[in-house]
């Protein structure tokens, strides 16, 4: 708890110097970064690269079944301004920190690639060898053995009946669920998960989100997220029970390729509908987080 509170002070220092205008990028080429809402689904748990590597994934599909709005049917992340309409005012656009942007853009590109040419080839083949019931399956185990950490983070934030709907959930879905292989907590009682972790906690603490953050084979974040990132993996029991290497490590690589394989479709096409993918990927992404602490 002292370790916690010494990193609120840290962050919440950083709060005060969270304002660097957006408004240059989103204007270049007369670009619209719409609401955030225009990807969000009734379910969100973070995907493939918001455990890995996929900036394109950081919109958040639903999980297990990828139930989002496929993204031909949803409004682009970006997208060029009507004509005879004017670009959106400054005061509608969110003030970020980015003082590392020249790095997290090389990152962001460096993972963009590795999506295109390695994850996304995998997931294909992954989805000729496993039959997509299966992949919901594998998907309902991963998600039930992450209990843990939501479970906690729901304590640490005083959601006491987000932590209770965490504890029916891994005792019905654990149970009458096959290990979690299944979800009759949601089909059958409606029981939905509450995708709590650190990062929110600290800031429902007050902690400042410090500075934006992309960093190879993990999702963008800020800074105080990737400390939450950090501290979840270290709250999940399941890593001591079998060991974070090289058991973990290698379930690690078969959840993100599975969780990629039941997305495959789901951002096709988005690179050729962004006008500026780094900078609306960012966008949306600290607006979803702002969303979800206050939440």
């Amino acid at each position: 708890m002292l370790v916690c509170a010494a990193l609120v002070a840290v962050l919440g220092g950083c709060s005060a110097a969270t304002k660097v205008s957006q408004v240059a990028r989103a204007t270049a080429g007369n670009a619209v970064v719409p609401a955030p809402s225009a990807y969000l689904v009734d379910e969100v748990r973070p995907v493939a690269y918001v455990e890995s590597a996929s900036p394109l994934m950081v919109a958040q599909a639903t999980s297990p079944a990828a139930q989002a709005t496929p993204i031909a049917q949803a409004t682009p992340v970006a997208q060029a301004t009507p004509t005879g309409q004017s670009p959106p005012a400054a005061d509608d656009l969110e003030d970020i920190y980015d003082p590392w942007e020249s790095f997290n853009e090389k990152m962001f590109n460096f993972n963009v690639k590795l999506d295109r040419y390695v994850l996304k080839p995998a997931a294909r083949v992954w989805r000729v060898v496993i039959p997509e019931p299966f992949q919901v399956m594998i998907s309902n185990g991963f998600d039930n053995i992450r209990f843990a950490p939501r479970f906690a983070n729901n304590v640490f934030q005083g959601k006491f009946e987000g932590a209770a709907r965490e504890m029916s959930r891994f005792l019905i879905n654990s149970t009458a669920g096959i290990g979690g292989l299944f979800d009759p907590a949601k089909d059958y009682w409606g029981i939905r998960p509450s995708n709590e972790d650190f990062g929110q906690t600290l800031g429902v603490w007050g902690s400042g989100p410090g500075p934006y953050l992309v960093l190879p084979l993990l999702p963008p974040m800020t800074v105080r997220d990737g400390i939450g990132m950090g501290v979840d993996m270290f709250m999940d029991p399941f890593g001591y029970y079998v060991g974070f290497f090289p058991a973990r490590f290698a379930m690690k690589i078969g959840d993100t390729i599975n969780d990629r394989a039941l997305n495959y479709d789901l951002f096709q096409g988005v690179e050729e509908t962004t006008i500026d993918l780094y900078s609306s990927v960012r966008h949306f992404y600290l607006k979803r987080r702002e969303q979800q602490i206050k939440e």
